[in-house]
């Protein structure tokens, strides 16, 4: 009987450390459970305050959350969700899509043909959540559903019409895309394999019987074409292939080899030219007469001009690929739009044909500057690659210094100091080619202060992002500040080689999909004096949010041991496996994690976190001074108006202060309302607080959080969340040397 008893008590246990992680309640019902083919399920999410969970349908970099049925009664399932946050997220170096608060979501089941009689199914939810300061990895929640399957079920209810599959309304998303496309098709009008040819096209159908149709049938031609490549990539991709292409490594790396092939033939390497054979086929097919001689004759333009207009639409497939599996269709539709939209107006106003500018070295130069414009670009997939295959070898630094040679190089071919095709030393320099020109290499020299740790606006979303140590440093003859270097998922090794070189060993319990745990590595680690310390450590990555065993096991690892499967989580130790400190979540005060890396076996794990959200201030905005406390044990509660936790806790801390004052106890009440002292002093009209109130910034990420400190200021018992009275007049009497 007592080891039914422990083991229910390891039950209870394991059970309440699992829900300590978990900040997502979820709930489902349905509104009509005798059903038929379909039913239609209500799932609604009370996420937790300060915490988000990542939507259905966020890009690449976090992971989103996912919904199935366990049981094979269901053929599939199709979630609804309301409009996402959408922003960017410099750490995943891309937009991401959040809900917060209380959500509803709508998930449309459709019952396989077998399903009949009473049963359950049973749905599993999987989501990721993320606070200001740390991240969850994934957890899930099994939901069981009564269903009873009838012949003649009652009609589900309606999803509401602005809950969608997709992530954005389609008037968002759709108008700017589309016109990007018809912006691309105007733009390959001019370059030098399809300029020239319009006039030689103009005179085959301008003048004959019915040459407005005949315009018509020739631009179909260019559109069918574009729209089958469209149609093709949404096929051999799928629909899932096509949301998510623009994380998948290979597709990235064709994209790259393409517009590295495109680039060097514009730059006159080579001339990209189709089997003659098909050419001269298509050609005679299109010189028999009809119209579908003329679609065919347009078929054949599209595919001779493919070397030039080859980027464009390569650009504008990968563009389409995070959208609706529709949109590489449409997309090249509408870029074959503009593209054969010269040809329709000039059947409509041939005398506009003589005023078109006439073919020459022009084309040439438009050649060339296109080759530098493709080459940039093909470093931007090259960097998807790179960032997914975690090689670290097209960084920061080599990125933006090859985008600089390309730009200055740009620059002076067309103030014609480097010579390639397209500009004789003969020509006479205009002010249009010397005003690009100039653009050209002033936008080159504008990304130099990028590789020296600056950040560089809008384009930051295109560009690998700072890692730890990759930051150059100026002066000093310009040399490269010491690289950290962490060792991934190698635990053992990081004690072998602390034991042999005498060190301390850093863990960083991390995550590929964790946000805080980016911005540690780029901007903490970086820091002058944390690189100064950290570069002496050990230092060693253990990933706990992925999906292979290691993974699981360092997360068991960290649950067992720290009781936290939170990520960002540092622990310290020396090189015999002794923790000597830890830190949870990220924090922006280095003079607080500096404290923490130079912990040793003596200095309290959350010692120097203490004042992390100083400066405080009174409610009346004049300063509040910790040095007023010296020689007093000091209680220090984070709290807020809207906290209920928070609100449980003051009755305590009113009794605290008036039998242990006089003891020398400090009770400090710090609020961490974002409005400030308005609300705070509002509340305490109804709810005094008979110690000392004041204001923190700052974010401490769980609410509340109550810390007591000894005489020295060093902190005895860090308590956080709703804590009994007992457990901190426990730490307060340690504190006394009681």
């Amino acid at each position: 009987m007592r080891y039914l008893f422990l083991i229910a008590a390891f039950a209870v246990v394991a059970a309440a450390q699992t829900e300590q992680f978990n900040h997502v309640k979820w709930t489902a019902s349905v509104a009509q459970p005798t059903v038929s083919g379909s039913v239609v399920v209500k799932l609604d999410a009370e996420i937790d305050p300060e915490w988000h969970m990542y939507s259905f349908s966020t890009p690449p970099g976090p992971i989103p959350t996912t919904l199935k049925a366990l049981e094979t009664s269901v053929s599939k399932v199709t979630v609804y969700q309301p409009k996402p946050v959408r922003k960017f997220d410099p750490n995943f170096n891309s937009d991401t899509e959040t809900f917060e608060g209380h959500q509803t979501f709508y998930a449309k089941l459709e019952l396989a043909q077998t399903a009949a009689g009473p049963l359950t199914v049973t749905l599993e939810p999987r989501y990721q959540t993320c606070s200001g300061t740390s991240c969850i990895p994934p957890r899930t929640r099994q939901l069981p559903i009564s269903l009873t399957v009838a012949a003649n079920a009652p009609a589900q209810p309606d999803i509401p019409s602005d809950f969608t599959t997709g992530s954005v309304k389609s008037d968002e998303a759709w108008l700017p895309f589309l016109g990007l496309a018809f912006g691309f098709g105007l733009a390959a009008v001019f370059t030098p394999c399809v300029f020239p040819m319009i006039p030689i096209t103009m005179s085959y159908f301008v003048g004959q019987k019915g040459g407005l149709g005949q315009a018509l049938t020739f631009c179909l031609g260019i559109v069918v074409l574009f729209t089958g490549m469209g149609l093709l990539a949404t096929a051999f991709l799928g629909p899932a292939g096509v949301n998510h292409i623009g994380a998948n490594v290979w597709v990235n790396a064709f994209i790259s080899i393409v517009f590295f092939v495109f680039g060097l033939s514009l730059l006159g390497a080579f001339e990209i030219t189709l089997p003659s054979g098909l050419l001269t086929k298509l050609n005679s097919a299109s010189g028999t007469g009809g119209f579908l001689s003329t679609m065919l004759m347009g078929l054949t333009f599209a595919l001779t001009s493919f070397a030039c207009v080859g980027p464009f639409f390569g650009t504008l497939l990968a563009a389409s690929v995070t959208g609706d599996k529709l949109r590489p269709a449409l997309g090249m539709m509408t870029f074959a739009g503009g593209l054969s939209s010269p040809f329709f107006l000039l059947a409509l106003f041939p005398g506009w044909l003589k005023k078109l500018p006439r073919s020459g070295e022009w084309m040439s130069r438009v050649k060339v500057v296109m080759g530098f414009i493709v080459m940039a670009a093909m470093l931007k997939y090259l960097h998807n690659v790179d960032d997914v295959l975690h090689t670290g070898f097209l960084t920061r630094e080599r990125f933006l210094a090859a985008w600089i040679v390309l730009m200055v190089m740009m620059g002076a071919y067309l103030l014609g100091l480097l010579k390639l095709p397209g500009i004789s030393s003969e020509d006479e320099l205009g002010a249009g080619r010397l005003l690009l020109g100039i653009v050209a290499i002033a936008t080159g020299l504008s990304l130099v202060p990028g590789m020296f740790g600056a950040r560089l606006g809008d384009i930051e979303a295109f560009i690998p992002q700072p890692v730890a140590g990759s930051a150059m440093a100026l002066g000093g003859g310009g040399a490269a500040t010491e690289q950290l270097v962490w060792m991934e998922n190698d635990l053992d090794g990081a004690f072998v080689k602390a034991k042999a070189e005498g060190k301390k060993v850093l863990v960083d319990f991390t995550g590929d999909a964790c946000t805080n745990c980016k911005w540690m590595k780029a901007n903490m680690f970086t820091r002058p004096e944390i690189l100064a310390v950290a570069k002496n450590l050990v230092l060693v990555e253990l990933y706990t949010d992925r999906s292979d065993p290691l993974s699981q096991k360092y997360q068991e690892m960290e649950a067992k041991e720290f009781k936290t499967v939170a990520i960002p989580f540092y622990v310290l130790y020396d090189a015999d496996r002794k923790v000597l400190a830890t830190f949870p979540d990220r924090t922006d005060s280095s003079a607080v994690f500096l404290a923490f890396l130079n912990a040793g076996g003596t200095v309290p794990a959350t010692a120097a976190g203490d004042l992390e959200f100083t400066p405080f201030k009174t409610l009346d905005g004049a300063p509040l001074s910790p040095a007023s406390w010296a020689g007093k044990v000091v209680v220090l509660n984070y709290w807020a108006t809207w906290c209920v936790p928070c609100r449980q806790e003051i009755p305590e801390f009113n009794k605290m202060a008036a039998e242990l004052g006089p003891k020398g106890v400090e009770v400090v009440g710090i609020s961490m309302d974002e409005e400030g002292a308005a609300p705070v002093k509002e509340f305490l009209k109804q709810n005094p607080m008979k110690y000392t109130v004041g204001l923190g910034t700052g974010s401490p990420g769980q609410l509340p959080l109550t810390v007591v400190l000894d005489k020295a200021g060093k902190t005895v018992q860090r308590f956080e969340g709703f804590t009994k009275p007992e457990a901190i007049r426990a730490a307060v009497q340690k504190a006394l040397g009681g």
